[in-house]
């Protein structure tokens, strides 16, 4: 009882002493939060449907994941509408309320209760609409029938009009609701918070940085508050603060902060991408309530574009290699994750990479976000692709979304470059009208001028670039060439047209002529389809190995001219374009990574060449399943060469199933062996050494061997697949089979007899083959080449019974193409006379197909098999004769399997 009143008191005073505590520092709900689930999505146009079925989603969400992947040409491009229901809670009535979507394409209109709020014009920057412009918030709670038509149908007057890549249409990214108090830093300055930072001037010493804004003042009279700017390191400690006191209108109130000395900064390279923040406070002065609070990344670091010795990084000659980036993945359009933005980021990084050209429109906020925190520098562009519209409307567009991109990304110190019409004229109008077409090269080059000078005035601390096509005297001559600060070019020598060596020639010129210009190599590359393979690699034959020759050349052409200031890579993953046909429709092969993201070789050739860190890799790992002919009866193995990569100089050693293959010095981060792969399971392992240690890289290859003679006891014959018409290997996983290229026959072995290979006519592009989708198959590739007017294929085979499947296509029609426009060395395609032609087939003298041809199953561009079972007696084999009745007769692929 004695010590109740001490104890009382003590209690009362520890209660006060963690109530108070327990109280934060009076702080406004700022709050932001996503709307992505429970959507409804109708495909089409509502207006005059009695009955419409709404499909439940999620977003992101594109109505184009599936249908760019048909063999149907074309996609929807039209009407959709979304919809949901949105609550607002009592609490929100006296803020301020936006609905913020990161990116629809390409109109979107927004309805609320069944009005319309707002529309916006553009598929990749964010756009706002505020909800108290068009509602009543209330007290008690606020429901609110949310509808969006998204349309992503052709406009003449919205860039892009045509391009290489897919229009995917939808709200592909994220929505969000964003509440704040009535006084805060400007939330609508096209969609983007009213508060940009720069840093005009940074060395090792000092630097300087300046911040300016808006503060908003909604629905409520005179306010007395203090703006605070906050400079803190990476471990949150403070460097620098600033206040600045306002008396704030109903509106929106100009802000001006600079730090004018910041001592010793720790610069941001890509090696140490070291970020400071710079959080910004309003607080009110009466009540010191904090009513909104910003936090942005800072990077200090500066950087020069030259004419003659290239880029510089913090006064340091820096080359700039990368890649650009397509946003689709696989049947999922543009409608992504973050993670999955951010893991094509860290892929890039991985690969050694310290660029990203971020093309051809504005992406996801979390690609620059990462480009800031992994230290990839980038340079950001609007969609201006091929061609423009000489209409006040389309230049109106163009500006708009330049300077949504400058405002909504300006806070990034990864971007470095503000970049606008790519390969303009790739695709002028007016052929053939020769004054009109000059007026029309005036008025891109007025829009370029007046694009770069809007540029500058949003953001005068940025370069900006324009991305040319090969077509030198034109841009020269109309005077282009003189408009930006760096000229960038995409390059496809040794690719669209031949001559790999011209390369160097194109911008040697320029060079030449222009001195004072800065160059960069913004796009260069080749196809590469994950599935094709050749140990004689050509152009335009699609294998992995033409694409790691292509980018070999290119890199020694970049890295050895000073002037040059790097070297961008097109692309970094494959991606999709709904009008390319070719061996894998519908899909630009360039990428460094397959579609799903899983490296190709010419990924590995750049980490040799790139990384910093000891690395050593099997260069073609991933072609895990191999086939091949045995060397002879008695030598049952099969030589193929493998490339193993590395950025060490000293001998690389290869082991082959625990058996040494030597040593080989590395040339140019290459080391070449040639294997001799035996049936079945081959472990390859590759080390070198490093500074003292053993680095290793190991791979599994399954080896399907023939038999040189197909009698062989030593190595029976159960299998083969070839391909007719070309020298390619074609992958086909699923089925654990391999297409071997055709050989003429020889005794005691296959073969095909006459004929020759199928070439498209008057084309100097395409090695051999058809570059047209073939309908009905997944197998493009073995249906695109063919032999025209065989004679004979022969296999000397033991008896037995035998499956045996014969492929075919008709690859000459009467459809007429456009020449797509990428093809750079196309005419413009004319419709080809169809074939008419007419075969027997005899197998072992017997006539198993019986005038197959262009009446009745040879349709033009279409795939067709047939089965044919085969008893072989008496040793003789099969043999299989073509016989022509009308035209020459045709042999795409054949399959031969032993069934007993």
């Amino acid at each position: 009882m004695y010590f109740l009143p001490n104890n009382l008191l003590q209690f009362t005073i520890l209660l006060c002493f963690l109530m108070a505590i327990g109280q934060p520092e009076s702080k406004a709900q700022q709050i932001n939060q996503t709307i992505n689930s429970n959507w409804l999505f109708f495909k089409g146009d509502t207006a005059g449907r009695e009955k419409v079925e709404w499909e439940r989603i999620s977003l992101p969400h594109s109505f184009n994941t599936h249908d760019v992947m048909d063999d149907e040409p074309g996609y929807y491009r039209g009407k959709t509408w979304y919809k949901k229901t949105v609550h607002i809670p009592g609490s929100w009535s006296q803020k301020v309320v936006y609905l913020h979507f990161e990116g629809a394409n390409q109109v979107a209109t927004v309805f609320l209760n069944g009005k319309k709020a707002s529309q916006h014009t553009g598929g990749y920057n964010g756009f706002n609409v505020c909800l108290n412009d068009h509602l009543q918030l209330v007290p008690g709670g606020t429901t609110i029938s949310l509808a969006v038509q998204v349309d992503n149908s052709f406009d003449p007057n919205i860039p892009t009009l045509t391009a290489d890549f897919t229009f995917f249409g939808g709200i592909y990214r994220d929505v969000m609701l964003n509440v704040y108090e009535k006084v805060h830093f400007r939330a609508d300055d096209r969609a983007a918070r009213s508060l940009y930072l720069s840093t005009p001037t940074v060395s090792a010493g000092s630097a300087k940085v300046m911040i300016r804004g808006e503060v908003a003042n909604v629905n409520t009279g005179g306010s007395a508050v203090t703006v605070t700017h906050t400079l803190l390191d990476r471990n949150g400690r403070q460097v620098a603060r600033k206040e600045q006191a306002l008396k704030l209108k109903v509106g929106n109130t100009p802000i001006s902060c600079e730090f004018a000395s910041i001592p010793a900064p720790h610069l941001w390279t890509p090696e140490d991408p070291y970020l400071y923040r710079v959080v910004s406070t309003i607080r009110n002065n009466k009540t010191k309530e904090v009513l909104d609070e910003l936090t942005h990344p800072l990077g200090f670091r500066w950087y020069q574009f030259t004419a003659d010795k290239g880029f510089f990084l913090n006064s340091k000659p820096y080359k700039l290699w990368g890649a650009s980036r397509h946003q689709d993945n696989m049947l999922m359009g543009n409608a992504l994750s973050d993670a999955l933005h951010v893991k094509d980021l860290r892929l890039l990084k991985e690969m050694g990479a310290n660029f990203l050209r971020v093309a051809h429109y504005p992406q996801d906020p979390a690609i620059l976000e990462a480009c800031d925190r992994l230290g990839v520098l980038a340079s950001v562009e609007v969609p201006i692709v091929n061609t423009i519209t000489e209409s006040e409307a389309f230049y109106h567009n163009s500006k708009e979304m330049q300077v949504e991109m400058v405002r909504q990304n300006f806070n990034h110190p990864s971007v470095i470059m503000w970049t606008y019409m790519n390969e303009v004229l790739l695709k002028a109008p007016f052929k053939g009208l020769p004054k009109r077409q000059e007026i029309y090269y005036k008025n891109v080059v007025n829009l370029a001028r007046s694009i770069d000078s809007l540029l500058h005035k949003e953001d005068p601390y940025r370069y900006t670039m324009l991305v040319f096509s090969s077509n030198y005297d034109l841009f020269k001559r109309i005077g282009l060439l003189q408009v930006p600060q760096v000229v960038g070019w995409n390059l496809y020598n040794g690719w669209y047209t031949a001559g790999i060596e011209k390369f160097g020639e194109h911008i040697d010129r320029h060079h030449k002529e222009f001195p004072q210009t800065p160059i960069l190599i913004t796009e260069y590359g080749a196809d590469g389809d994950p599935r094709i393979r050749s140990l004689s690699p050509e152009r335009f034959d699609k294998s992995l190995e033409y694409e790691t020759y292509f980018h070999k050349e290119y890199i020694k052409a970049i890295s050895s001219r000073a002037y040059v200031s790097g070297g961008i890579a097109w692309n970094l993953a494959d991606f999709n374009s709904e009008t390319r046909e070719e061996a894998m429709p519908h899909i630009n092969n360039k990428g460094l990574l397959d579609i799903d993201r899983q490296p190709k070789d010419v990924y590995h050739l750049y980490q040799s060449f790139l990384l910093k860190k000891p690395f050593l890799s099997i260069g073609s790992r991933s072609w895990t399943l191999r086939s091949g002919i045995a060397e002879s009866e008695e030598k049952l193995s099969c030589r193929q060469q493998v490339e193993i990569y590395t950025n060490q100089q000293s001998d690389v050693t290869l082991n082959l199933n625990g058996r040494t293959l030597g040593s080989v010095t590395p040339k140019e981060g290459v080391a070449a062996f040639e294997v001799p792969f035996s049936a079945g399971v081959n472990h390859l392992e590759a080390a070198v050494q490093a500074s003292g240690n053993t680095i290793k890289d190991v791979a599994d290859i399954n080896f399907l061997l023939l038999p040189s003679v197909l009698k062989s006891a030593a190595l029976p014959f159960s299998e083969i697949n070839v391909s007719l018409g070309d020298n390619r290997y074609f992958i086909d996983d699923k089925s654990h089979q391999v297409w071997i290229p055709e050989k003429e026959y020889k005794v005691g072995s296959w073969g095909y007899v006459g004929g020759e290979v199928y070439r498209i006519p008057n084309s100097t592009r395409h090695p051999y083959g058809s570059d047209k989708n073939i309908l009905g198959t997944d197998y493009d590739p073995i249906y695109e080449t063919q032999r025209a007017g065989i004679k004979e294929f022969r296999f000397d085979v033991p008896d037995g019974r035998y499956d045996l499947t014969l492929h075919f296509a008709e690859l000459i029609s009467d459809t007429k193409r456009e020449a797509l426009v990428y093809n750079l060395d196309n005419k413009e395609v004319t419709a080809q006379k169809r074939a008419e032609r007419t075969f027997d087939v005899l197998v072992n003298n017997v006539k198993m197909i019986d005038q197959l041809g262009s009446n009745n199953y040879l349709i033009p561009e279409t795939a067709y098999s047939t089965r044919l079972f085969v008893d072989v007696k008496d040793g003789k084999g099969i043999r299989l004769q073509f016989v022509p009745l009308k035209g020459d007769a045709i042999l795409n692929g054949i399959q031969l399997r032993k069934i007993y």
